[in-house]
């Protein structure tokens, strides 16, 4: 469920609109004009994709659907890989339905599906899951090992009466727009440039928990957050301007990534001080937007100047979020 007074019309325009289908047996209607992809981050580039293919619906008086994956393919095929992702999957769900696309399918990837060949994958498509048209991304390959591309995709849907478009590739500045440049920016600190990417700000979502309480005895106590999804890519270490959003409440927040290295402690964290804010929050829900970078994690030769920095980082976060 959204805070009620998240401001961000992208994010809420098509708001519960989609039909989440899990099992081709619940399959819903007649035939789809669909795209497969794992969708992270649902930036720019995959609302291109995705309003493309609702005019492809519209003009074949069909309704539209993206096939996605709940898990990151990898993490089947290699049992150590690790993925950076911009979404947890639930997150990911929320962003699709914002998109106005009809309906989204949810596909189990399996060891046995990551061994279909293409012509397998668009058998499925065609004859369990009724696809009347798939548009491809102009990058995009599937099937084992990926070794075929749009050509023989179109000669395998012709073969099962499924027509195969590919779409049109979109730049932003005439640069591609890809979940991997937002993982790029965001580990540079460069969150606003992020957010225009994504559309949205960038959120990390978990819970409170007890930390050190160093905050507290400076004058700023912190909510010591640990992140629910932990493959979720964390921005670069630093000092951030952000919104916190708990009990259904928004607040004004300065938030450090990293350590603590005025008291020599290197362990990585994610904590924020909420501004007005004196409530018992352990163990709540949280989730925070990242709306501007302020400066980097350093090391002070005192306490006092440490809180003279924490003092003017309040003030700049109340000048940047009252804008």
């Amino acid at each position: 469920m959204l805070p009620a007074d998240r401001k961000s019309s992208l994010f809420i325009l098509y708001l519960c609109t989609m039909i989440i289908i899990n099992d081709v047996k619940n399959r819903v209607g007649k035939e789809w004009v669909a795209t497969v992809g794992f969708f992270d981050g649902v930036h720019l580039g995959h609302r291109f994709l995705i309003n493309e293919l609702r005019h492809l619906a519209d003009e074949q008086h069909l309704p539209s659907a993206v096939f996605t994956f709940p898990v990151h393919p990898r993490i089947v095929l290699q049992a150590d890989y690790q993925p950076k992702l911009l979404n947890s999957f639930e997150e990911k769900m929320e962003l699709l339905e914002t998109t106005g696309v009809d309906f989204c399918a949810v596909l189990n990837f399996t060891l046995e599906l990551a061994n279909y060949s293409a012509s397998d994958f668009i058998s499925l498509l065609a004859d369990k899951w009724r696809v009347r048209t798939l548009l491809i991304g102009h990058d995009h390959r599937f099937g084992h090992n990926r070794a075929e591309g749009f050509d023989e995709y179109v000669k395998y849907g012709s073969m099962h009466g499924m027509q195969i478009i590919q779409a049109s590739s979109y730049t932003k500045d005439t640069a591609i727009v890809s979940s991997s440049k937002i993982r790029l920016l965001l580990s540079q600190c460069k969150v606003k440039e992020a957010a225009e990417l994504l559309t949205y700000p960038y959120r990390l979502k978990g819970h409170v928990i007890s930390g050190y309480q160093v905050g507290r005895k400076l004058g700023f106590p912190t909510a010591n957050i640990k992140v629910d999804e932990p493959f979720k890519v964390w921005p670069g270490t630093g000092v951030y301007a952000v919104w916190v959003y708990i009990k259904g409440m928004r607040y004004k927040g300065m938030l450090s990534v990293g350590g603590r290295p005025t008291f020599d402690d290197e362990n990585l964290a994610v904590e924020v001080h909420l501004l007005h804010f004196s409530e018992y929050i352990y163990q709540e829900q949280i989730e925070v937007e990242f709306i501007e970078y302020l400066r980097e994690n350093k090391k002070f030769d005192t306490v006092e100047a440490l809180i003279a920095q924490l003092m003017n980082d309040k003030e700049v976060v109340e000048n940047i979020l009252s804008l």
